[in-house]
């Protein structure tokens, strides 16, 4: 779970005499959003699948249902972007060091396993498959393995041993047992058919088959009524079984997304699961998730662990023999099971800009696919005009003006808020998403130093060096000062990439002009301190002005022997 930044004491040096100018303490960043920002990953291909980045944001429209929107925010992302570490090491009594020769983390992927929906044969054969996978894993990936059951679990680690011996430990956990062999057979989509929308010729199917598995004749009295009674009750029990299912897989999907959060750099998750179907009671938790992924910048992308499949007529020898004349539609209803299972791997890689491997037997090609990011994909952002907050789906289209044989992914929609979102969180949430990045941004002169002093073999002083340029930062005229508040935000990751703590001040700022010309033309200094044992650790800091609402991120490493 994601911690909130622990706010702890940092100092903060300055070239100025009158403490009333300049002040630091700790409280919650206040920054102006746009609450109701709707964003839409795209990924745009050429009729070769490759993608394309060189589209501009007029190349685009976006339609909320029907009705065309202004783009307010739009940026292209390229995959595998080279990311630097700045960094001083500094010893008491030493000059200053080179960098550090350890592997900064770039990319996090993180494999969740549906083990609560895979059968045995389609589990050995995905998990060998991701095992061969992540050998040819760079030293700059770090790889977690996730599962729906919550019973086999391994944090992100470089480790490929503890990797293997994870991968090992799979197996399918049904939390409830599945519905072959059961007379009749009313799988979920099935079931949902006849309980939640009264589809007379689902619950007809569903008869005819209890009328074969219970051996009852036509001609007795009450058969029909005791056939139709079985189908009803099969229904209705598998309903409640299959959205228990599929919340669970939800909730678990939400809460690796809020792991991957966490990590600072390139995030994807990959969903190996042979699809599960979700009823329209369950689509705002789908777009829930969407919208999470979005915001945390977790791609995800899913491989079908069926592989090629087909639908045995009839149903195979496992599997209970049904009427003749019911067969034919019987086959009908398990085919759009099939497919209605596939829209949700389908629909969670469109709406965040990963890719859908289905349809083929070749999973090593397959987790290739799925772990690689697309090379470019597109990030649009609008706000909709007069947006009632009433939690009603709006359908969602992404066009080119010149398509050109041009194929897009896209989300397919969202749904509406029933509140405005509180605008402390919204900050806080904002704060996070630049802690837990990689990239690196340079909206103000931000120079970044680390020092350190071992006081025991076991334990360390680490300090954080800022040095802001406040020079190139818009300041607000009141009362005969220059006025801004900087956030500073000094946070220390483990080597894999893990959170380990951070340190947040807010400096005011109410300066004469004198100061601002004279006395602060080396800017600012913030210092913040860190107790930590001996080892490898990644710095991030981000720094944010309230007046400009500009930002800067840089990242850093540090070895302590």
């Amino acid at each position: 779970m994601l911690v909130w930044l622990c706010l702890l004491a940092a100092s903060v040096g300055a070239q100025t005499q009158n403490d009333s100018e300049m002040s630091a303490h700790d409280a919650p960043a206040t920054f102006k959003t746009k609450v109701n920002l709707v964003l839409v990953p795209v990924v745009v291909r050429d009729n070769q699948g490759n993608a394309v980045g060189t589209l501009k944001q007029e190349d685009f429209q976006v339609f909320d249902k029907g009705k065309p929107q202004v783009i307010t925010k739009f940026s292209v992302e390229k995959s595998g972007r080279p990311v630097t570490a700045e960094q001083v090491n500094v010893n008491p009594g030493a000059t200053t060091g080179p960098e550090a020769g350890m592997p900064i983390p770039e990319r996090f992927i993180g494999y969740l396993f549906d083990d609560i929906h895979l059968e045995f044969t389609d589990l050995a054969r995905v998990r060998d498959a991701a095992d061969r996978h992540l050998a040819t894993l760079a030293t700059a990936d770090r790889a977690a393995i996730f599962t729906t059951s919550g019973q086999t679990t391994l944090d992100f680690t470089d480790d490929r041993a503890k990797l293997h011996e994870t991968l090992l430990r799979l197996r399918p956990r049904p939390v409830i047992s599945s519905v072959r062999g059961e007379c009749p057979e009313v799988d979920y989509y099935m079931a949902d058919l006849i309980q939640n929308k009264n589809d007379s010729q689902a619950l007809a199917v569903a008869t005819a088959e209890a009328m074969a598995c219970m051996n009852l004749s036509p001609s007795l009295p009450g058969s029909l009524q005791t056939a139709q009674q079985a189908a009803r009750s099969a229904a209705q029990r598998n309903v409640h079984t299959g959205e228990h299912d599929t919340h669970l897989a939800f909730t678990v999907l939400k809460d690796a997304i809020r792991r991957m959060a966490a990590m600072p750099g390139q995030r994807s998750l990959v969903l190996v699961s042979p699809g599960f179907f979700a009823t329209f009671d369950l689509y705002p938790e789908k777009t829930e998730i969407i919208d999470r992924a979005i915001h945390a910048n977790v791609i995800i992308s899913t491989l079908d662990a069926r592989g090629l499949y087909t639908i045995v007529p009839g149903g195979d020898a496992s599997q209970a023999t049904v009427d003749v004349v019911s067969s034919p539609v019987k086959i009908q209803y398990q085919n759009a099971s099939a497919m209605a299972q596939d829209d949700v791997l389908a629909e969670l890689a469109e709406g965040t800009g990963g890719t859908w491997v289905h349809n083929t037997n070749d999973l090593d090609a397959g987790f290739k696919r799925v772990a690689a990011a697309p090379e470019y994909f597109y990030v649009r952002g609008f706000s909709p005009q007069n947006l009632k907050m009433d939690g009603t789906f709006h359908k969602l289209k992404v066009a080119v003006k010149e398509p050109s044989k041009l194929t897009l992914q896209a989300r397919r929609g969202y749904y509406a808020p029933r509140h405005v979102a509180d605008a402390v969180e919204t900050a806080k949430q904002e704060i996070e998403e630049a802690l837990f990045s990689r990239e690196e941004i340079h909206d103000i002169p931000v120079e970044l130093h680390t020092q350190f002093f071992k006081s025991s073999e076991e334990s360390a002083r680490l300090a954080v060096l800022v040095r802001v340029d406040v020079k190139h930062i818009r300041f607000r005229k009141e009362e005969g000062r220059n006025r801004n508040d900087l956030t500073v935000v000094s946070g220390l990751f483990d080597r894999n990439g893990n959170y380990v703590t951070a340190n947040e001040k807010v400096i005011e700022m109410r300066l004469k002009d004198e100061t601002l010309e004279s006395k602060l033309g080396q800017g600012i200094t913030v210092r913040t301190s860190f107790d930590v044992k001996p080892g490898s650790y990644l710095v991030r800091l981000v720094v944010r002005d309230a007046e400009g609402q500009t930002m800067s991120a840089q990242n850093g490493a540090v070895e302590i022997p």
